[in-house]
């Protein structure tokens, strides 16, 4: 049986742009769920993302249901931090690809959901289905995965409207000058290299990051920061610390240094984050614990009773309050 979901148009508008406020997914998801001859406007079916729609106008949507495709072998384990009926919070190692794509021949986070038989949401299409938001294959860190379409569509909105918030931690080289550091730029594809991004292009899109100190190393080389998204771009926090000069240890794209000091891996961990349960509104909130590499690493540069300090979840909440 589809999933059937039904939108009235109240302000003449594009049929991709309506969609994405409704649903909360991307103008690009979008265009695959019409693609896939999922959307219908008074009952007739729908070709083009960029059909105008009128007052009045009824918008039926008919989310796919999960195929059944065989996932790659699984030879790993992921971390589940929570789970109910509704979502999945886990804790996604590092060196993990999120989505399976054609130039990815290693199992992903979603064989291992698909190996798992874990039911998953389908409204962002069968490649990404249940994924909500994504984490670069070299970060670890909390994620949350909606298993089902009315989870995901509320988890998605509390993305665009902010309700939903992620704070990572990095260690970065060199020390930031400033306790708090505010970087509002946009981000786009580089012209000059098209694996990474930069700042302050006028095609780019608005990107904001806030940046809080929280302790030195020993050495007083490295730092280890705390950083707020408030948007979510791709490589968002390596570009903005790449555009005051800064890099993360183990960062092979942005910011490299002759001197660098080798890790294994990018020192980049999504630590925290919040959300309101989609069945009952509840604010919950998760924190993932560093893997083995970046923890042996933190305990081999930072001070332990200034790191318990630091890294306490209040602390950080409290640390970024004056900015949301």
């Amino acid at each position: 049986m589809l999933n059937t979901e039904l939108y009235f148009c109240e302000n003449p508008e594009r049929l991709d742009t309506f969609l994405t406020g409704k649903i909360g997914q991307t103008r690009s998801q979008i265009a695959t769920l019409i693609k896939h001859n999922c959307v219908y406007v008074e009952n007739k079916l729908v070709s083009r993302p960029g059909v105008k729609l009128k007052v009045g106008q009824k918008i039926r949507v008919e989310f796919p249901q999960l195929e059944e495709s065989q996932a790659k072998e699984v030879d790993f384990d992921v971390e589940i931090l929570y789970e109910d009926e509704d979502v999945l919070v886990i804790n996604k190692p590092s060196g993990l690809t999120v989505h399976p794509a054609p130039s990815v021949k290693e199992a992903t986070l979603v064989d291992w959901l698909k190996h798992k038989g874990i039911r998953l949401s389908t409204i962002s299409g069968e490649e990404r289905h249940g994924i909500v938001h994504r984490l670069d294959k070299g970060t670890s860190g909390a994620m949350i995965v909606a298993k089902n379409n009315e989870a995901h569509e509320f988890l998605s909105k509390q993305l665009q409207d902010k309700s939903m918030g992620r704070y990572y931690m990095a260690v970065v080289t060199p020390p930031l000058k400033d306790d708090v550091t505010i970087i509002e730029s946009n981000i786009g594809r580089s012209s000059h290299n098209r694996l990474k991004m930069a700042c302050g292009l006028e095609h780019g899109k608005y990107a904001k990051t806030m940046f809080k100190s929280l302790t030195l190393s020993s050495d007083e080389k490295t730092q280890l920061i705390a950083c707020k998204l408030f948007t979510g771009r791709t490589h968002q926090i390596r570009v903005h610390l790449e555009s005051l000069n800064r890099h993360i240890l183990g960062d092979h794209i942005y910011g490299l240094a002759p001197k660098q000091e080798k890790t294994e891996r990018i020192l980049l961990h999504a630590y925290l984050i919040y959300f309101n349960h989609p069945r009952n509104n509840k604010r919950l909130y998760f924190t993932a614990k560093f893997d083995d590499t970046m923890q042996k690493y933190i305990d081999k540069k930072f001070d332990r009773e200034i790191l318990n300090e630091v890294i306490n979840t209040n602390y950080i909440l409290d640390s970024f309050t004056t900015a949301i």
